[in-house]
């Protein structure tokens, strides 16, 4: 994009499921950045509505969708068909949700009966992109509001036991009775998978989310902060927790 002078780059998976892009300054627009992009055109149309998303997705890309475009973010679990079958479940029930969108690069909107079709939401970018230019704007404007955070990583810890499922679900509700006891952490009560739950500044300055693997033995451990050091803060306080379980190797 940069070497061509081009105004946006997009790049598909080879089924043309998944989708991402480049703005003109060479900056990824993908994540919760295209989540962000992706909702705030939706919802220039559909104000109020609601974008389920999967679990992972940041805390500054909820306040986005709440607070800067006023719409109402719904986290789901993980997997793509679980995040638009959530959608289309709401859609009967009443709820205006226009957009199902997984991290992974997975968007699924109602106006194409929730196709999970990369190349339709790549297109409306595109028209958008147009139509920005030539305000003499371009696309990542629209998400300029969104917080990013500081530092994020992912752990992946292996169960070594058979009946991984039952071991995974029992460590999970220890660690939200854990948290419940620990000062600067509060439960998310926004969740619908595992246990997320926020640490103050003090404590990190960011949150964390466990939860069990859909088909694999394994609890992936999402940590994000909005600070330098965060992390690793929130990482040590922990592993002191998961250090009474022998079954289990990162």
């Amino acid at each position: 994009v940069l070497e061509s002078g081009a105004d946006l780059g997009v790049i598909f998976d080879t089924d043309v499921d998944r989708a991402a892009c480049v703005d003109r300054d060479g900056r990824e627009i993908n994540r919760n950045r295209l989540i962000a992009l992706a909702s705030a055109i939706v919802l220039e149309k559909e104000k109020g509505a609601t974008i389920v998303t999967d679990s992972v997705t940041s805390d500054g890309l909820a306040r986005f969708i709440n607070e800067t475009l006023g719409g109402c973010h719904y986290r789901y679990r993980r997997g793509y068909k679980n995040v638009i079958n959530e959608a289309i479940r709401l859609n009967r029930e009443g709820v205006n949700c226009p957009l199902a969108m997984e991290t992974s690069g997975h968007a699924a909107l109602r106006e194409n009966y929730f196709l999970d079709d990369g190349a339709y939401l790549m297109t409306k970018l595109i028209i958008r992109a147009a139509q920005m230019k030539k305000q003499g704007k371009c696309l990542s404007d629209l998400i300029s509001g969104l917080e990013e955070p500081y530092e994020a990583k992912e752990i992946r810890l292996h169960i070594q036991c058979p009946d991984f499922k039952a071991y995974g679900s029992g460590v999970i509700d220890d660690l939200t009775a854990w948290a419940k006891k620990q000062p600067g952490v509060t439960l998310a009560d926004d969740n619908r998978e595992g246990v997320r739950f926020s640490f103050d500044p003090a404590h990190g300055d960011g949150w964390a989310l466990l939860r069990l693997s859909v088909h694999d033995p394994v609890l992936p451990l999402n940590i994000e902060s909005a600070k330098a050091g965060g992390v690793q803060q929130i990482e040590d306080q922990l592993s002191e927790f998961f250090q009474a379980y022998d079954q289990l190797k990162a």
